[in-house]
């Protein structure tokens, strides 16, 4: 049975391989099924359709009246639940058969995003882990709020996670996967969220760093994934690669990005002086008043930090991947994986002890920002991935391209997706 009606906020449906787009707007719509089937949480009407199915095939089978028999593995259903400040995705078939799952994974867009740039990626989560996750599709960040900051943002988002806890009772895991500028904002948010509790003894799990027992938001962090995040900021040496690298240029911006990112311009060029404070980005290295933002890192199970090798022209390969530039590893030894073609490096973080090897000076001397920040996030392990677009048609794009924020422009990122959901840790 496939039924489609309106939802509050007239949404584009897309599946993640080139089929038919519907817009609706005005009365419910129906196709002569005879059923309509509603939340059962907020009452509001709910979505599903069928996976990788094309027009006339689609056409052909509603004609029939209904489809029969369950769901196969290609023709999963998937659910979209429209929420106070997002969106909800998960498996239809359990949802019918009172079976939560117990993972929540919020996905957060980057600068002028929104929760449609994860479309792609939550279906692919839903699809591959369909009695696993549960994905919410952050929506209190979009388009020019994002200008608003860092602190600013996590705060909403730290305020919407915890809304859409209140709603999943019974999930008691959870994950952040986030892009660009949305992983800073989802380090706030964490930094908001953490508590910890009593410790026990540490799972036996690759990259988990400590024993502290904690949760976020009172469920237990498992998984936190940036795709091209600008971990170091801006500021520096290519670390804005569309300047090229022309040092009057990469001066110029830092003194005018707040004229056209706001207070997010500030945050991500050290600008920032807040009451005399040092830059956000600096003091989110350390624990920090009242926010525990290494800890709140600490507590994840995994840390993994994608990063473009080249080609994007927003985020540099080096504050993407938190690493220094003599760490970068050299494109001869960038081998291709049949599976993922376009992951070309794995690093694996070593454990490490946790204990702080940053200092804002030393002596007299202010050691420099970027390395500071290097230091600070180093003191958990991460796992860095390196993608390249350098062979595909998309290279120009892959800012956008290693989520894939629109299918039909950035599809050859699908397999950096896929990598994500087979390695996740559930």
């Amino acid at each position: 049975m496939i039924t489609i009606t309106k939802i509050p906020f007239q949404p584009t449906i897309s599946s993640p391989k080139p089929t038919s787009n519907f817009q609706f707007s005005g009365a419910v719509v129906n196709f002569n099924l005879g059923f309509f089937e509603r939340s059962r949480n907020s009452g509001a009407p709910r979505l599903l359709w069928a996976d990788e199915l094309g027009e006339m095939k689609f056409i052909r089978k509603m004609g029939r009246g209904c489809f029969k028999g369950r769901s196969s593995k290609k023709e999963r259903k998937v659910e979209i639940e429209s929420a106070s400040g997002g969106e909800d995705v998960f498996d239809a078939a359990a949802a019918e058969a009172r079976v939560q799952p117990d993972h929540l994974v919020i996905m957060v867009n980057g600068i002028i995003g929104s929760a449609a740039d994860w479309r792609y990626a939550a279906e692919q989560f839903v699809k591959n882990l369909p009695d696993k996750v549960i994905v919410h599709r952050s929506e209190c960040n979009p388009s020019r709020l994002t200008f608003d900051g860092v602190d600013r943002m996590g705060e909403r988002l730290a305020e919407e996670v915890m809304d859409v806890i209140q709603r999943w009772h019974g999930v008691n895991k959870i994950s952040f996967v986030a892009h660009s500028l949305g992983g800073l904002v989802a380090r706030y948010a964490i930094g908001r969220l953490y508590k910890l509790s009593a410790k026990r003894e540490s799972a036996n799990v690759p990259g988990y760093c400590s024993g502290e027992e904690a949760n976020i938001g009172g469920l237990e962090p498992m998984n936190f994934v940036t795709f091209a995040t600008p971990h170091l900021g801006s500021r520096g040496h290519k670390q804005l690669p569309l300047l090229c690298g022309l040092p009057f240029l990469e001066k110029r911006a830092s003194q005018t990005a707040h004229w056209i990112a706001g207070r997010s311009g500030k945050h991500l060029f050290l600008t920032d002086k807040d009451d005399g404070k040092l830059p956000l980005l600096l003091r989110m290295v350390n624990d920090s008043d009242d926010l525990h933002f290494i800890s709140a890192l600490r507590s994840f199970k995994r840390r993994v930090a994608y990063a473009n090798a080249n080609y994007d022209h927003v985020v540099g390969w080096r504050t993407s991947s938190i690493r220094r530039q003599n760490e970068l590893p050299k494109s001869n030894l960038l081998v291709n994986d049949m599976k993922y073609p376009h992951i070309v490096h794995i690093e694996r973080g070593a454990n490490e002890d946790g204990t702080s090897r940053a200092s804002s000076t030393v002596g007299t001397q202010v050691i420099d920002l970027e390395e500071e920040m290097i230091r600070g996030l180093n003191q958990v392990c991460w796992e860095r991935i390196d993608v390249s677009f350098q062979k595909s048609r998309q290279r120009y794009v892959a800012h956008n391209t290693i989520q894939v924020k629109s299918y039909w422009l950035n599809s050859d990122g699908a397999d950096v997706v896929q990598h994500m959901i087979d390695n996740f840790l559930l």
